[in-house]
Protein backbone atom coordinates (compact mmCIF):
# COMPACT_ATOMS: atom_id res chain seq x y z
CA UNK A 1 0.00 0.00 0.00
CA UNK A 2 1.87 3.06 -1.22
CA UNK A 3 -0.19 5.93 0.11
CA UNK A 4 -0.33 5.13 3.85
CA UNK A 5 1.53 7.59 6.12
CA UNK A 6 4.29 8.33 3.57
CA UNK A 7 6.82 9.97 5.90
CA UNK A 8 6.79 6.87 8.10
CA UNK A 9 8.63 5.01 5.36
CA UNK A 10 11.86 7.05 5.37
CA UNK A 11 14.72 6.53 7.77
CA UNK A 12 15.95 9.58 9.65
CA UNK A 13 19.40 8.14 10.25
CA UNK A 14 20.66 9.19 6.84
CA UNK A 15 22.17 12.14 4.99
CA UNK A 16 19.62 13.99 2.85
CA UNK A 17 20.55 16.34 0.03
CA UNK A 18 19.42 19.89 0.80
CA UNK A 19 20.84 21.76 -2.18
CA UNK A 20 23.83 22.44 -4.39
CA UNK A 21 26.89 23.88 -2.71
CA UNK A 22 27.18 26.51 -5.44
CA UNK A 23 23.74 27.91 -4.57
CA UNK A 24 24.60 28.90 -0.98
CA UNK A 25 27.26 31.63 -0.84
CA UNK A 26 29.06 32.72 2.32
CA UNK A 27 26.85 34.81 4.61
CA UNK A 28 23.55 33.55 3.21
CA UNK A 29 20.71 31.40 4.55
CA UNK A 30 18.03 29.39 2.80
CA UNK A 31 15.02 27.37 3.87
CA UNK A 32 14.02 23.82 2.97
CA UNK A 33 11.60 21.35 4.51
CA UNK A 34 12.91 17.78 4.81
CA UNK A 35 10.73 14.98 6.22
CA UNK A 36 8.20 17.58 7.29
CA UNK A 37 10.82 19.51 9.28
CA UNK A 38 11.42 23.14 8.20
CA UNK A 39 15.16 23.82 8.19
CA UNK A 40 17.27 26.97 8.03
CA UNK A 41 20.50 26.14 6.19
CA UNK A 42 23.22 28.77 6.25
CA UNK A 43 26.89 29.32 5.49
CA UNK A 44 28.98 31.22 8.02
CA UNK A 45 31.99 33.43 7.40
CA UNK A 46 34.26 30.41 7.76
CA UNK A 47 32.56 28.79 4.75
CA UNK A 48 31.04 25.98 6.81
CA UNK A 49 27.40 25.00 6.33
CA UNK A 50 25.02 24.73 9.30
CA UNK A 51 21.41 23.63 9.66
CA UNK A 52 18.87 24.70 12.29
CA UNK A 53 15.24 24.09 13.05
CA UNK A 54 13.74 26.96 11.03
CA UNK A 55 11.74 28.43 13.92
CA UNK A 56 13.11 31.06 16.26
CA UNK A 57 12.68 30.09 19.91
CA UNK A 58 11.02 33.46 20.63
CA UNK A 59 8.08 33.77 18.23
CA UNK A 60 8.71 30.89 15.84
CA UNK A 61 9.75 33.24 13.04
CA UNK A 62 11.73 31.67 10.16
CA UNK A 63 15.46 31.74 10.77
CA UNK A 64 15.96 31.08 7.07
CA UNK A 65 15.15 34.79 6.66
CA UNK A 66 17.85 35.63 9.18
CA UNK A 67 21.12 37.49 8.79
CA UNK A 68 24.51 35.82 9.05
CA UNK A 69 26.88 37.64 11.39
CA UNK A 70 30.23 35.90 11.17
CA UNK A 71 29.55 32.34 12.28
CA UNK A 72 26.31 33.28 14.02
CA UNK A 73 22.77 33.74 12.75
CA UNK A 74 20.45 36.56 13.82
CA UNK A 75 16.69 36.27 13.67
CA UNK A 76 15.46 39.29 11.73
CA UNK A 77 12.11 39.48 13.53
CA UNK A 78 13.16 40.43 17.08
CA UNK A 79 16.92 40.11 16.83
CA UNK A 80 17.84 36.99 18.82
CA UNK A 81 21.40 35.95 17.99
CA UNK A 82 22.20 32.25 17.61
CA UNK A 83 25.53 30.48 17.99
CA UNK A 84 26.34 27.71 15.53
CA UNK A 85 25.23 25.06 18.05
CA UNK A 86 21.71 26.49 18.12
CA UNK A 87 21.99 28.29 21.46
CA UNK A 88 20.95 31.93 21.86
CA UNK A 89 23.82 34.20 22.93
CA UNK A 90 22.05 37.56 22.84
CA UNK A 91 18.50 38.88 23.21
CA UNK A 92 18.00 42.61 22.57
CA UNK A 93 16.88 44.45 25.72
CA UNK A 94 17.89 41.82 28.29
CA UNK A 95 21.03 40.36 29.80
CA UNK A 96 19.81 36.98 31.00
CA UNK A 97 19.33 34.17 28.48
CA UNK A 98 16.76 31.49 29.38
CA UNK A 99 18.26 27.98 29.06
CA UNK A 100 15.40 26.97 26.76
CA UNK A 101 16.33 29.74 24.33
CA UNK A 102 17.84 27.52 21.68
CA UNK A 103 16.88 25.61 18.53
CA UNK A 104 17.86 22.19 17.35
CA UNK A 105 21.01 22.11 15.25
CA UNK A 106 21.35 19.35 12.64
CA UNK A 107 24.67 17.96 11.42
CA UNK A 108 25.40 19.36 7.95
CA UNK A 109 28.26 18.97 5.49
CA UNK A 110 29.22 19.20 1.82
CA UNK A 111 30.04 16.28 -0.45
CA UNK A 112 29.85 15.65 -4.23
CA UNK A 113 28.87 19.31 -4.83
CA UNK A 114 25.79 18.92 -2.61
CA UNK A 115 24.83 20.15 0.85
CA UNK A 116 23.77 17.27 3.11
CA UNK A 117 21.79 17.30 6.36
CA UNK A 118 21.58 14.41 8.83
CA UNK A 119 17.95 14.17 9.94
CA UNK A 120 18.48 11.73 12.83
CA UNK A 121 20.04 12.29 16.23
CA UNK A 122 23.24 14.31 16.00
CA UNK A 123 25.19 11.71 17.99
CA UNK A 124 24.41 9.11 15.31
CA UNK A 125 25.66 11.19 12.36
CA UNK A 126 28.13 9.07 10.41
CA UNK A 127 30.15 10.65 7.62
CA UNK A 128 31.10 7.18 6.39
CA UNK A 129 27.50 6.86 5.19
CA UNK A 130 27.94 9.63 2.62
CA UNK A 131 27.81 7.93 -0.81
CA UNK A 132 31.08 7.38 -2.63
CA UNK A 133 31.01 6.79 -6.41
CA UNK A 134 32.43 3.42 -7.39
CA UNK A 135 34.96 3.24 -10.21
CA UNK A 136 34.98 6.81 -11.50
CA UNK A 137 36.06 10.32 -10.58
CA UNK A 138 33.26 12.92 -10.88
CA UNK A 139 35.85 15.64 -11.51
CA UNK A 140 36.60 14.05 -14.91
CA UNK A 141 33.08 14.70 -16.23
CA UNK A 142 31.49 17.77 -17.82
CA UNK A 143 28.35 18.29 -15.75
CA UNK A 144 25.08 20.12 -16.05
CA UNK A 145 22.98 20.71 -12.93
CA UNK A 146 19.31 21.01 -12.07
CA UNK A 147 16.48 20.36 -9.63
CA UNK A 148 12.74 19.74 -9.92
CA UNK A 149 9.94 19.99 -7.36
CA UNK A 150 7.26 17.29 -7.38
CA UNK A 151 3.72 17.46 -6.03
CA UNK A 152 4.03 13.80 -5.05
CA UNK A 153 5.61 11.75 -2.30
CA UNK A 154 9.28 11.05 -2.73
CA UNK A 155 8.78 7.30 -2.61
CA UNK A 156 7.08 7.35 -6.01
CA UNK A 157 10.17 9.00 -7.48
CA UNK A 158 12.40 6.40 -5.82
CA UNK A 159 10.26 3.64 -7.33
CA UNK A 160 10.64 5.31 -10.72
CA UNK A 161 14.44 5.23 -10.44
CA UNK A 162 14.59 1.70 -9.09
CA UNK A 163 12.68 0.33 -12.09
CA UNK A 164 14.03 1.86 -15.29
CA UNK A 165 12.01 -0.44 -17.55
CA UNK A 166 9.68 2.55 -17.94
CA UNK A 167 12.34 4.21 -20.10
CA UNK A 168 11.22 2.09 -23.08
CA UNK A 169 7.68 3.49 -22.84
CA UNK A 170 7.46 6.75 -20.89
CA UNK A 171 10.63 8.08 -22.54
CA UNK A 172 10.17 6.68 -26.04
CA UNK A 173 10.03 10.25 -27.37
CA UNK A 174 12.83 11.81 -25.32
CA UNK A 175 15.44 9.03 -25.00
CA UNK A 176 14.19 7.07 -28.02
CA UNK A 177 14.97 3.85 -26.20
CA UNK A 178 14.36 0.56 -27.96
CA UNK A 179 11.71 -1.88 -26.59
CA UNK A 180 14.43 -4.43 -25.82
CA UNK A 181 15.51 -2.18 -22.93
CA UNK A 182 12.47 -3.44 -21.00
CA UNK A 183 12.42 -6.97 -22.43
CA UNK A 184 15.59 -8.03 -20.63
CA UNK A 185 15.60 -8.05 -16.83
CA UNK A 186 18.57 -6.28 -15.24
CA UNK A 187 20.97 -7.92 -12.81
CA UNK A 188 20.02 -6.78 -9.30
CA UNK A 189 22.01 -7.28 -6.11
CA UNK A 190 22.04 -5.82 -2.62
CA UNK A 191 24.85 -3.52 -1.51
CA UNK A 192 25.39 -1.76 1.80
CA UNK A 193 22.26 0.34 2.43
CA UNK A 194 21.03 -0.03 -1.13
CA UNK A 195 20.85 -1.98 -4.36
CA UNK A 196 23.00 -2.27 -7.47
CA UNK A 197 21.31 -2.58 -10.86
CA UNK A 198 23.25 -3.60 -13.98
CA UNK A 199 21.92 -3.91 -17.51
CA UNK A 200 23.48 -4.95 -20.83
CA UNK A 201 21.91 -4.32 -24.23
CA UNK A 202 23.88 -6.38 -26.72
CA UNK A 203 24.60 -5.64 -30.38
CA UNK A 204 22.96 -2.23 -30.42
CA UNK A 205 23.90 1.18 -31.76
CA UNK A 206 23.71 2.75 -28.31
CA UNK A 207 21.23 5.19 -26.88
CA UNK A 208 20.02 8.43 -28.38
CA UNK A 209 22.65 10.37 -26.41
CA UNK A 210 25.61 8.23 -27.50
CA UNK A 211 24.88 6.64 -30.86
CA UNK A 212 27.62 4.45 -32.31
CA UNK A 213 28.20 3.89 -36.03
CA UNK A 214 29.09 0.24 -35.40
CA UNK A 215 27.19 -2.23 -33.20
CA UNK A 216 28.22 -2.18 -29.54
CA UNK A 217 27.26 -3.72 -26.22
CA UNK A 218 25.70 -0.89 -24.23
CA UNK A 219 26.12 -1.03 -20.47
CA UNK A 220 24.39 0.79 -17.65
CA UNK A 221 24.91 0.35 -13.92
CA UNK A 222 23.81 2.27 -10.88
CA UNK A 223 23.70 2.08 -7.12
CA UNK A 224 20.52 3.31 -5.45
CA UNK A 225 21.31 4.07 -1.82
CA UNK A 226 19.36 5.15 1.25
CA UNK A 227 17.73 7.65 1.51
CA UNK A 228 17.23 8.03 -2.27
CA UNK A 229 20.61 8.57 -3.92
CA UNK A 230 21.35 7.30 -7.44
CA UNK A 231 24.93 6.99 -8.75
CA UNK A 232 24.89 5.78 -12.35
CA UNK A 233 27.30 5.49 -15.23
CA UNK A 234 26.78 4.09 -18.72
CA UNK A 235 28.97 3.50 -21.75
CA UNK A 236 29.46 1.48 -24.94
CA UNK A 237 31.74 -1.57 -25.11
CA UNK A 238 32.89 -3.85 -27.94
CA UNK A 239 30.37 -6.49 -28.98
CA UNK A 240 30.91 -9.66 -27.01
CA UNK A 241 31.78 -7.84 -23.79
CA UNK A 242 28.36 -8.60 -22.28
CA UNK A 243 28.86 -12.35 -22.72
CA UNK A 244 32.06 -12.33 -20.67
CA UNK A 245 31.01 -9.72 -18.12
CA UNK A 246 32.99 -10.37 -14.96
CA UNK A 247 31.01 -7.84 -12.91
CA UNK A 248 34.17 -5.74 -12.76
CA UNK A 249 33.60 -3.66 -15.89
CA UNK A 250 35.43 -0.35 -15.52
CA UNK A 251 34.16 2.90 -17.07
CA UNK A 252 37.39 3.81 -18.84
CA UNK A 253 37.57 0.38 -20.49
CA UNK A 254 34.65 1.48 -22.67
CA UNK A 255 34.87 2.39 -26.35
CA UNK A 256 32.97 5.65 -26.06
CA UNK A 257 29.78 7.21 -24.76
CA UNK A 258 30.85 7.25 -21.12
CA UNK A 259 28.49 9.39 -19.06
CA UNK A 260 27.68 9.83 -15.40
CA UNK A 261 24.61 10.99 -13.50
CA UNK A 262 24.15 11.57 -9.79
CA UNK A 263 20.61 12.09 -8.53
CA UNK A 264 19.00 12.59 -5.13
CA UNK A 265 15.38 12.42 -4.03
CA UNK A 266 14.57 14.48 -0.92
CA UNK A 267 11.14 14.11 0.71
CA UNK A 268 9.89 17.52 1.82
CA UNK A 269 6.36 16.82 3.04
CA UNK A 270 4.13 13.76 2.76
CA UNK A 271 3.25 14.73 -0.82
CA UNK A 272 6.06 16.94 -2.03
CA UNK A 273 9.66 16.21 -2.91
CA UNK A 274 12.68 17.87 -4.48
CA UNK A 275 14.67 16.00 -7.08
CA UNK A 276 18.32 17.03 -7.51
CA UNK A 277 20.50 15.88 -10.38
CA UNK A 278 23.68 16.51 -12.28
CA UNK A 279 24.98 14.60 -15.26
CA UNK A 280 27.19 14.80 -18.29
CA UNK A 281 29.78 13.06 -20.51
CA UNK A 282 33.31 12.11 -19.57
CA UNK A 283 35.77 14.71 -20.82
CA UNK A 284 37.25 11.95 -23.00
CA UNK A 285 33.97 11.48 -24.86
CA UNK A 286 32.29 14.88 -24.79
CA UNK A 287 32.40 18.59 -24.10
CA UNK A 288 30.06 21.40 -23.07
CA UNK A 289 28.10 21.10 -26.32
CA UNK A 290 27.43 17.41 -25.76
CA UNK A 291 26.59 18.08 -22.12
CA UNK A 292 24.04 20.70 -23.13
CA UNK A 293 22.46 18.30 -25.64
CA UNK A 294 22.25 15.61 -22.97
CA UNK A 295 20.71 18.03 -20.47
CA UNK A 296 18.12 19.18 -23.00
CA UNK A 297 17.09 15.59 -23.63
CA UNK A 298 17.10 14.84 -19.90
CA UNK A 299 14.89 17.87 -19.24
CA UNK A 300 12.27 16.44 -21.59
CA UNK A 301 12.49 13.04 -19.90
CA UNK A 302 12.28 14.53 -16.40
CA UNK A 303 9.17 16.43 -17.48
CA UNK A 304 7.66 13.15 -18.67
CA UNK A 305 8.49 11.55 -15.31
CA UNK A 306 6.96 14.37 -13.29
CA UNK A 307 3.76 14.46 -15.32
CA UNK A 308 3.25 10.72 -14.86
CA UNK A 309 4.20 10.58 -11.17
CA UNK A 310 2.06 13.55 -10.18
CA UNK A 311 -0.89 11.99 -12.04
CA UNK A 312 -0.14 8.73 -10.23
CA UNK A 313 -0.26 10.58 -6.88
CA UNK A 314 -3.68 12.02 -7.70
CA UNK A 315 -5.06 8.53 -8.32
CA UNK A 316 -3.44 7.11 -5.19
CA UNK A 317 -5.07 9.85 -3.13
CA UNK A 318 -8.50 8.82 -4.41
CA UNK A 319 -8.07 5.29 -3.04
CA UNK A 320 -4.97 5.04 -0.79
CA UNK A 321 -5.90 1.52 0.31
CA UNK A 322 -5.69 0.05 -3.18
CA UNK A 323 -2.94 -2.53 -3.49
CA UNK A 324 -0.48 -2.80 -6.36
CA UNK A 325 0.30 -5.87 -8.49
CA UNK A 326 4.10 -6.36 -8.61
CA UNK A 327 5.96 -7.36 -11.78
CA UNK A 328 9.32 -9.03 -12.46
CA UNK A 329 10.92 -5.59 -12.79
CA UNK A 330 10.11 -4.78 -9.14
CA UNK A 331 12.99 -6.81 -7.72
CA UNK A 332 15.16 -3.75 -7.00
CA UNK A 333 12.22 -1.93 -5.44
CA UNK A 334 11.44 -4.90 -3.19
CA UNK A 335 15.04 -5.25 -2.01
CA UNK A 336 15.36 -1.53 -1.36
CA UNK A 337 12.08 -1.40 0.59
CA UNK A 338 13.32 -4.27 2.75
CA UNK A 339 16.53 -2.38 3.51
CA UNK A 340 14.58 0.73 4.54
CA UNK A 341 12.30 -1.40 6.70
CA UNK A 342 15.26 -2.92 8.55
CA UNK A 343 16.82 0.50 9.11
CA UNK A 344 13.54 1.68 10.61
CA UNK A 345 13.10 -1.38 12.82
CA UNK A 346 14.41 0.35 15.94
CA UNK A 347 12.30 3.45 15.35
CA UNK A 348 8.95 1.85 14.54
CA UNK A 349 7.17 -1.28 15.67
CA UNK A 350 7.60 -3.57 12.68
CA UNK A 351 4.98 -6.20 11.90
CA UNK A 352 6.09 -9.81 11.42
CA UNK A 353 7.34 -10.70 7.94
CA UNK A 354 4.53 -11.89 5.72
CA UNK A 355 1.78 -10.16 7.70
CA UNK A 356 -0.65 -7.79 6.00
CA UNK A 357 0.91 -4.85 7.87
CA UNK A 358 4.39 -5.83 6.68
CA UNK A 359 3.20 -6.26 3.09
CA UNK A 360 1.73 -2.78 3.25
CA UNK A 361 5.17 -1.39 4.12
CA UNK A 362 6.94 -3.42 1.43
CA UNK A 363 4.68 -2.47 -1.46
Amino acid sequence: MIGRDPLRWYTRNAWYVAGFSKDLPVGKAMGLTILGQPLAIWRGADGMVRAFDDRCAHRLAPLSKGRCEGNRLRCMYHGLLYEDDGSVSAVPGQTGIPPQARVRAYPACEHLDWIWVWMGEAADADHDLLPVPNGYNPKEFVFGYGQIDYAAEARLICDNLLDLSHVAFLHSASFQSEPEFADRLPLVSAVDRGVRVRRWIENTHGSSTRRSTAPVDAYQTYDFLVPGILLMWSANFPTGTAAKDSKEILPLDSIDGLSLTLQAVTPMTDQSARYFFYSGPHCRDGDEAKRDAMMEMAAQAFSEDREMIEAQQVLINIDPARRIVPSAHDRATTIYSGIVRKLNATRFAVAPCGSKEQNDVDE
